[in-house]
């Protein structure tokens, strides 16, 4: 493929009506009123944490980047509880397994664990992430850099809090329970203190249950948010937030000779019942200071301290043998521990001015953050070898003879000559203190600066242009290995976005958009400080939005990312730059109201790459998605909802030049179908009932390896009570 730059001459930025790395939704508040409370409009403007820096919010049609959101109502009518569920139904975007203890998502063909944020503040940590206190998730595709720093690099995930409210007292409530046997239960509740004073509290408890053997968990989790306007131009917002969550960790089941997840092991658990758990506790606080200097003048600083715990044990299926030894798998396990301290400070001021007949829309802002992280690793080592290898032999049954770390092992039992399997096996006990394989301790310090401009040429033509100027330390002490070896690196970069906006009517707009980022050889969570420069990756995209009617838009927009990689020469030891992977692609979405009664959205991805070599993209790249959820309003009180979303199959694993595609790890294409139905008992109390997986599908929608794929959810349902006084 030619570079990016041949493909398209000018690129976008975000809008640079945006007032903090967030991103927002609101009307300016009376200028006569005592105290500026803003009006959200949820799902047709970006965010800034409830903060109008400019006299009017940035409508989705404005800004020249590939974005969807989905609001509270419609988190809520679909009965989504995580991040997955969202990603299930946009477009470009995918889920990946995250070794079932974390969020993880493929944006346009680039898997991240760490490309998460509250309230436009990182969130890196690798958990899953809850839904009870939020007011909308946006999902914003490409490298994101200008406003969200290093990585982001095929796109990010924003959840925007529910503040409190200075106008309204309320409580609402839900409570659902699903054929599985989980439930849940969920407060938010707003207390006006004061003319100038609010209190609001969110809270959450959920008891997991699904349709695999030992899967459980228990997570909680409260937010008390307050608002306090200090003047007519001030406002201050204080959050704190506690999060508890332990479940079930599955990695899913092997694949066989021809390559697909062996549907006859549908059933079975490849781990330990009681020892593949993972655990995070998290505690977050938040303050944001706005203050409007005057109409045209605007400013805001948000300070974020989160201190996290996070632990995870597991064992998962490493080798399988279909063809060789069928009634045996191989498994490997370890217990990781991570403690993260993470401070981050931030301010931004937006300006608008003209010079001549041209106006200017000015953001500029830095960022500064000190992230602390300690990390160990210990494998697992069983009895049967000596304690000396972490992969043990079991026979496959249900459940497998393995608990509490002690079992019936067969690596004894194979014919040196053969390979073949047999025999009755021998006790074996697993040890997890015998071999640590990681220990570290990390401190990173990010300093960013960043401007842009977005330059009103006409009525009809605004062009934005803007950089970011980043410089990453790291540090991190090897504890693991003798005397405690010091490393560490410095990488300083510039990523430049630029784009051009056409709007030949007020309700349409054609843009044309480039971007950079790049994401330092540590990786997302530091794992090292990497000894060579940075990846770095480039946007360019075009596309189209229409506002068919207010509340009806289409969206389109044709894409290519590349990834440039540095490597070194074995023999000259110099460095030298190799192309990464290059995934080019479309998407489209339909989103809003057809008819009074009739709400649709819709989306399609296709998605193609390759890498340097000329091979097919790595892992994890469905050629074709598509989703669509229709609901529609029968009566006043009563309404349904019929949606389907499906995945064209994909590699697990790279496929390299010479490997047989037909026999190669892959997760089969799949078709999910859902429904729903809701009657609404009163104004305030409504009861809805989610149906997914309507024909009881055998799939899988995930991996993590060659011998981990998820087993998707057959049919189950949830009820669910929603009210509010």
């Amino acid at each position: 493929m030619n570079r990016i730059q041949s493909r398209l001459l000018s690129a976008a930025a975000f809008s640079a009506l945006v007032a903090s790395p967030a991103v927002f939704a609101q009307s300016t508040a009376d200028e006569e009123a005592s105290v500026q409370e803003p009006v959200v409009v949820t799902g047709q403007y970006l965010y800034s944490d409830q903060v109008n820096a400019l006299k009017a919010p940035t409508p989705i049609i404005d800004v020249p980047q590939s974005l969807s959101i989905v609001t509270a109502d419609q988190i809520s009518e679909r009965a989504f509880t995580s991040v997955g569920d969202i990603i299930n139904y946009t477009a470009g975007v995918n889920n990946s397994q995250g070794e079932g203890h974390r969020d993880a998502v493929v944006f346009r063909g680039i898997r991240s664990t760490a490309a998460f944020f509250i309230d436009g503040v990182r969130d890196d940590v690798q958990y899953y992430r809850p839904l009870y206190n939020v007011e909308q998730v946006e999902i914003l595709r490409g490298p994101n850099a200008l406003l969200f720093g290093r990585g982001g690099t095929g796109g990010v995930l924003n959840r925007v809090t529910k503040k409190a409210d200075l106008n309204e007292q309320f409580t609402g409530y839900r409570v659902g329970l699903d054929t599985f046997g989980g439930f849940d239960v969920a407060l938010d509740s707003n207390f006006v203190v004061s003319d100038t004073a609010g209190v609001r509290i969110n809270a959450y408890y959920e008891s997991l249950d699904n349709h695999r053997d030992f899967y459980d968990g228990d997570n909680y989790g409260i937010n008390p948010t307050a608002r306090f306007a200090l003047t007519p131009q001030t406002t201050l917002d204080l959050s704190l937030e506690y999060i508890d969550q332990e479940r079930f960790v599955d990695r899913g089941i092997p694949t066989g000779t021809d390559g697909k997840p062996v549907e006859a092991f549908e059933d079975i658990v490849f781990g330990d019942p009681e020892l593949n758990t993972t655990t995070h506790e998290a505690t977050i606080l938040r303050a944001q200071l706005q203050h409007e200097f005057s109409e045209t003048f605007k400013g805001i600083v948000t300070a974020s301290y989160g201190d996290y715990d996070k632990a995870y044990t597991n064992f998962y299926a490493s080798g399988y043998n279909q063809a060789l030894n069928p009634g045996f798998v191989t498994l490997d396990g370890y217990v990781d521990t991570t403690q993260r301290q993470n401070f981050i400070l931030s301010g931004n001021l937006v300006g608008e001015f003209d010079t001549g007949s041209i106006g200017h829309t000015v953001i500029a802002g830095a960022e500064y953050i000190d992230t602390q992280n300690d990390n160990d690793r210990f494998n697992a080592r069983w009895s049967t070898n000596g304690f000396t290898d972490d992969n043990e032999i079991f026979a496959i049954q249900r459940p497998l003879d393995l608990r509490g770390g002690v079992g019936t092992g067969f690596n004894n039992f194979v014919d040196p000559v053969t390979g073949v399997i047999s025999g009755t096996g021998e006790a074996t006990v697993n040890d997890f203190t015998r071999n640590l394989n990681d220990d570290t301790e990390s401190e990173v310090q990010v300093y960013s600066f960043f401007i842009q401009d977005q330059i009103e040429l006409s009525p009809m033509f605004d062009l934005v242009l803007g950089g970011r100027f980043d410089s990453f330390d790291q540090s991190t002490r090897n504890l693991a290995a003798a005397g405690t070896p010091t490393a560490s690196r410095t990488d300083e970069k510039f990523s430049p976005r630029a784009g051009l906006i056409f709007k030949p009517q007020e309700n349409i707009s054609i843009y044309a958009a480039y971007s950079e980022t790049f994401l330092p050889r540590s990786g997302e969570q530091f794992a090292s400080t990497g000894s060579l420069d940075p990846d770095e990756f480039e946007n360019a995209e075009i596309g189209v939005k229409w506002d068919f009617q207010p509340g009806l838009s289409l969206t389109a927009a044709y894409f290519q990312n590349d990834e440039t990689r540095a490597a070194r020469d074995d023999t000259t030891g110099e460095d030298f730059e190799v192309r990464g992977t290059e995934v080019e692609g479309f998407e489209v979405q339909l989103q809003g109201q057809l008819t009074e009664q009739l709400f649709l959205t819709a989306g399609y991805s296709y998605l193609e790459g390759e890498t340097d070599n000329g091979r097919e993209l790595p892992r994890e790249l469905p050629e074709n998605m598509f989703s669509v959820w229709g609901a529609y309003q029968i009566t006043d009180k009563f309404g349904v909802g019929l949606g389907a979303t499906y995945q064209d199959e994909s590699f697990i694993t790279d496929l390299d030049i010479g490997d047989d595609a037909s026999t190669h790890p892959t997760l089969p294409s799949y078709t999910r179908f859902d429904a729903a139905a809701y009657y609404d008992i009163s104004d305030d109390l409504r009861i809805q009932l989610n149906i997914e997986n309507l024909t009881d599908e055998l799939y899988f929608p995930t991996s993590h390896s060659t011998h981990q794929a998820t087993v998707g959810e057959p049919l189950n349902a949830k009820i669910t009570l929603t009210g509010r006084f």
